[in-house]
């Protein structure tokens, strides 16, 4: 053997292999290292995880240290630093798909594939978890396979898919039913039922000018959409005004437990969102957008890009938009993968530009200093949908509806203990009494309005109205009936918070924590009112330390709960005094399992009240 070939080490024709698949991936994006997560995520979904020597490779080209890759690796919950199994599941575990008996079906596919929760099974063929939520509350219990979602899932369905990977059979070769996801829309009204043409907005636009424009984004008095209802036409004028390149850049990163009308206005009003954003860019006079999309909704990807393909073919995207000589402007799609934190605008941001998504030190805002530190608008899918129609339509069309704080409609994303769920759209000033009438929703305990971030609202309370001055929300709102424990879904909400904290800061990474073992010990039967107080002092401290609005409402499905449902609290409460969350004789239970044994004398207390 004395070609070069039969010379090359084992490892050299490994580091090949990774350089074979990952360099047409770094030309596409220019071996940017601002497009790290989109080349990490596109190198796994051609290898299946992010191998090793495929980081060497990645430093190399684009001259950043290791370290630096494994830390933006490590952050994503969908990025694999070690082989996951070729089928990756992911079942939701949001409340609502608890609530349609989700752990059951888990471990269904569990002992069917011979694989435990959380790992890997021995022949590397499978590997099953849990994810927050996939944005299917309203057709759940779901599961994410290799990225791609399943939805209404039944033991039936879990029965064939164990099949279906046993016998390896790829994915595109599943039952296309598996993978219908419906919009499931059940009430339109501006947003949803006007037709839009594409580019009709963005021809009214121009027919005015740029100062024109912005004033009738600013006569409609449209805030966003995202939850915090920001003036839109002040954050583009804000942005308008600050020196530097400008930059457009969509939120559909709706990760909030819930939530997902942004999932149906991008599948099926893409147009409307599309020509928003790109009235907002002639305003602030940007020429690049960027829409990102999170990983969950990775199966929009290609419907969006294709779009996305037609826009430009229309000249409604690109070079001279509509015969406008100075006016050019191009979208990019950037997915996510799987990182709650994202959705708060300046950690997207960080994530757009290949980074951690931690969120950044505020002020300065992204009006001034956002993408590569230049001026940013940031507006979720809803605002820039509603941006085109008042760009049509004009600011007092727009302004006439809802009420005089709150203007225009709000999607609701229903979901929960109820007949019906789904899309609704209603003016701003409805009452949640009306929604549950119209979603088919009967002996309703609570609802949840604008997810686990949001606020629990009880029956006595139904008669209060969706809107800036009342009850804001992004969109969630979640029916819960008298069979449930509203103690429960705190506890949910609560782990949610603890899984999806970035870390960065101390206070909200071990507050989540010590708030998710707090709850875990009323579970358990050790709570006391001791708890309750120290659940106030810790909210004391989320508020006033944490960096970013996660740790700020990670208490308030707790406090909202204890203040509503005491009686849910009370019954887990069998101590007066103060009891330690840990309990030696339950640690032992694993110990008592493997040895087959549960008779009195293996029990501690038992052990101890029989003396």
């Amino acid at each position: 053997m004395t070609s070069e070939s039969a010379k090359k080490s084992p490892m050299t024709i490994l580091k090949n292999i990774h350089a074979e698949y990952l360099e047409p991936i770094l030309q596409h994006h220019r071996h940017s290292v601002n497009n790290l997560l989109q080349i990490l995520r596109e190198a796994q979904e051609h290898y299946g995880y992010i191998h090793a020597d495929a980081i060497d490779h990645l430093s190399v080209a684009l001259s950043v240290p290791r370290a630096k890759i494994e830390g933006v690796a490590g952050f994503y919950s969908f990025i694999y630093l070690q082989p996951r199994g070729e089928y990756r599941v992911l079942f939701s575990d949001n409340i609502t798909d608890r609530m349609l008996g989700n752990q059951g079906l888990l471990t269904s596919l569990c002992s069917q594939l011979w694989v435990e929760p959380g790992k890997i099974s021995e022949d590397g063929l499978v590997s099953i978890a849990t994810t927050s939520c996939t944005g299917l509350c309203d057709q759940g219990p779901a599961m994410l396979v290799n990225n791609i979602a399943v939805n209404r899932l039944t033991q039936e369905r879990i029965n064939a898919i164990a099949e279906l990977i046993r016998e390896r059979v790829p994915l595109a070769a599943w039952p296309a039913d598996f993978f219908a996801i419906e919009d499931n829309i059940r009430r339109k009204d501006i947003l949803l039922s006007t037709e839009l043409t594409p580019g009709a907005a963005l021809s009214a636009a121009l027919q005015r000018s740029i100062e024109a424009t912005l004033h009738e984004i600013k006569t409609s008095k449209l805030r966003g959409r995202g939850g915090a209802g920001f003036s839109t036409g002040m954050k583009w004028e804000l942005c308008r005004n600050a020196p530097g390149d400008h930059y457009v850049v969509c939120n559909a990163d709706e990760g909030e437990p819930g939530t997902f009308k942004d999932r149906v206005l991008l599948n099926s009003y893409a147009d409307k969102v599309f020509e928003g954003m790109t009235v907002c860019a002639r305003v602030i006079g940007a020429r690049k957008g960027f829409l990102y999309l999170r990983g969950e909704y990775r199966y929009l990807f290609d419907h969006l890009q294709a779009v996305l393909s037609r826009r430009r073919q229309q000249n409604l995207l690109g070079q001279g938009i509509l015969g406008c000589a100075d006016f050019d402007f191009d979208i990019d799609i950037h997915l996510g993968a799987g990182a709650y934190v994202c959705g708060e605008e300046s950690a997207l941001i960080e994530s757009l530009e290949g980074k951690r998504g931690t969120p950044r030190n505020r002020p300065p805002f992204p009006v001034t200093n956002g993408y590569l530190d230049q001026p940013t608008v940031v507006n979720n899918v809803e605002t820039f949908a509603a941006a085109s129609l008042i760009a049509l339509n004009g600011g007092d069309w727009y302004a006439a509806i809802g009420t005089s704080v709150s203007s225009g409609t709000k999607l609701l994303s229903v979901s929960g203990d109820c007949a019906h769920p789904g899309i609704y759209e209603y003016p701003f000033g409805t009452s949640v009494a009306q929604v549950l009438a119209d979603c088919g929703a009967s002996d309703t305990q609570a609802v949840q309005i604008s997810g686990a971030s949001g606020v629990c609202v009880a029956a006595q309370e139904f008669g209060r109205c969706i809107g800036f001055e009342d009850l804001p929300t992004a969109g969630a709102f979640m029916v819960f009936d008298h069979s449930r424990d509203m103690f429960e879904v705190a506890r949910n909400f609560v782990h949610f918070f603890a899984h999806e904290s970035c870390g960065f800061c101390t206070p909200c990474r071990v507050g989540t924590s010590l708030l998710s073992n707090m709850m875990d010990k009323f579970s358990h039967g050790h709570g006391s009112p001791y708890d309750f107080a120290e659940i106030e002092n810790l909210n004391g401290l989320l508020q006033s330390m944490s960096h970013c609005g996660l740790g700020h409402s990670a208490c308030n499905p707790v406090l909202d709960t204890i203040a509503k449902f005491r009686p849910a609290y009370d019954q887990r409460m069998v101590h007066q005094g103060y009891v330690p969350a840990f309990d030696l004789d339950r640690a032992l239970s694993q110990a008592r399992q493997m040895t087959g044994r549960d008779d009195t004398g293996a029990h501690l207390e038992r052990d101890h009240e029989s003396k």
